[in-house]
């Protein structure tokens, strides 16, 4: 009885997690016609062999308005996605809804300040060009890092990985040089660990996904989310196919939880997230962070670069109609979230386009799918007061311009790939072979010619030595 009620206490204390109230798009000022062409891209996408499935959530004033999943999260098709269950690795989306978001809470409170240098809270990364990098440096990538360092190569531990971020070196001065740099968001997760005493995942649970009720947001996600959670790559250096385990080999050779990568979550978790910075830090009546620091952290610092964040001039899957306020950014594996303040909007794409991608060029359809998603969520926009936009008769995932075909090619095509490569080999083989013998009549021509040499030379030899013999003469009898 005891435990009944402690399940039924602890079941009204747990936050609601299915995301953001629903609402018709009419009801937000957004056309249902316009927006359903984002079927058509995402399902473009899907039958190009860009990704098996996505979760795709568009969100406007608050509501969400389209909030779907598309395909399955393998090629198997047996399990179709969802927006409100499926776990996806969102690869660098972890530097801004984790580790850029840490920063702020910790900005907020007074731990953290973006002008001092780094070794203030991590002295063992200190000496030379060190000490001038400072922690705005790292978030708008301009502390002179490299973009990465193979980690998982060098690194046999967690601590060694940490030590070898902490040993990076410095290759321009701090300010001068922009470089995206995984190195640098690891560094921005050890500030936080430093400032805040406890280690990232934790902090981030505590302050922020807890607060927000978003509990299917985790780094090392546990074993009971695996059958919900999108495969990666199937045959990565590990070794073994990757299913809630971080797809990307640095934030692995962490342990995990990094500040560049190891954030899973689902589309409609992150909706929750993205609503909570359109109204400037807060949700649902809960504080996050500060609306002074929402405005400093997602406005344009350095070149198209946010503190933490990405703008649209950094041409990173926006599309071309998100206003000049708009911020966002991408993951590796497939994922994107981009805000536009202007319009109290926001566009959450998640795919798994690491796992097996059947397009030649997956990189590439990801990049148009995300680009026409953004587009095409900006256009349902109806009461803008700069005017309505014109729908474009194509969108990119129309024209499938250098998507290629899916690998599985037809016989026809098959046999003709057969037939060029049979003919190069011979090819091949015939340069060889004529290669060969020229290779042959030059030595027998240099062996015919040293043999000539050197029976003329020994000719003259001869000769030499006859001239050189003295001519003995018989003399005469005396006869006296």
């Amino acid at each position: 009885m005891l435990l009944l009620a402690a399940l039924v206490i602890a079941a009204a204390d747990m936050t609601d997690t299915s995301g953001l109230p629903e609402r018709e798009p009419a009801a937000v000022g957004m056309s249902s016609a316009r927006l359903s062409t984002i079927d058509r891209v995402v399902q473009r996408g899907i039958d190009a062999g860009g990704y098996p499935g996505a979760a795709v959530v568009v969100g406007r004033k608050g509501y969400s308005v389209l909030s779907r999943g598309f395909g399955a999260l393998d090629w198997s098709g047996r399990a179709r996605v969802s927006s409100r269950e499926s776990l996806y690795d969102l690869a660098s989306l972890t530097k801004v809804v984790a580790t850029t978001t840490a920063i702020m809470v910790l900005f907020d409170a007074g731990k953290v300040d973006l002008d001092a240098p780094v070794s203030r809270y991590l002295p063992d990364f200190s000496g030379g060009r060190r000490d001038q990098v400072t922690v705005r440096h790292l978030l708008t990538h301009r502390a002179g890092l490299p973009a990465g360092r193979e980690l998982w190569r060098i690194a046999k531990t967690p601590a060694a990985a940490r030590a070898a971020v902490l040993a990076s070196p410095i290759q321009c001065t701090p300010g001068s040089c922009y470089e995206y740099s995984d190195l640098g968001a690891d560094l921005l997760g050890f500030v936080a660990e430093a400032a805040s005493g406890q280690s990232l995942d934790a902090f981030l649970e505590r302050s922020v996904f807890t607060k927000l009720g978003m509990t299917d947001t985790h780094f090392r996600p546990d074993a009971m989310s695996s059958v919900r959670t999108a495969p990666t790559e199937i045959a990565p250096p590990r070794g073994y196919p990757l299913r809630g385990e971080v797809h990307d080999e640095n934030a692995y050779a962490l342990g995990g939880v990094a500040g560049h990568a190891g954030l899973f979550s689902t589309a409609e978790d992150l909706s929750v997230f993205a609503q909570m910075l359109l109204d400037g830090g807060v949700y649902n009546g809960v504080r996050v962070v500060s609306d002074s620091a929402v405005a400093l952290f997602t406005k344009r610092a350095a070149g198209h670069r946010a503190l933490g964040w990405d703008t649209c001039d950094g041409g990173a899957g926006c599309g071309q109609y998100m206003s000049e306020r708009a911020f966002g950014h991408t993951g590796f594996t497939g994922t994107s979230l981009w805000i536009d303040p202007d319009r109290q909007m926001f566009v959450i794409l998640l795919t798994n386009r690491v796992h097996a991608a059947r397009a030649r060029r997956p990189s590439q359809v990801i990049a148009d799918v995300r680009n026409d998603l953004a587009d095409a969520a900006v256009l349902a926009v109806m009461d803008d007061p700069t005017g309505v936009l014109a729908m474009p008769v194509n969108f990119r995932a129309d024209l499938a311009q250098d998507w290629n075909r899916p690998l599985r090619s037809s016989r026809a095509s098959s046999a003709a790939s057969r037939r060029r490569a049979a003919a190069a080999k011979r090819a091949s083989a015939k340069r060889a072979a004529a290669k060969k013998s020229a290779a042959k009549k030059s030595a027998a021509k240099k062996s015919s010619a040293k043999k000539a040499s050197a029976s003329k030379a020994s000719a003259s030899a001869k000769k030499k030595s006859s001239a050189k013999k003295p001519v003995v003469k018989k003399s005469a009898k005396n006869t006296r």
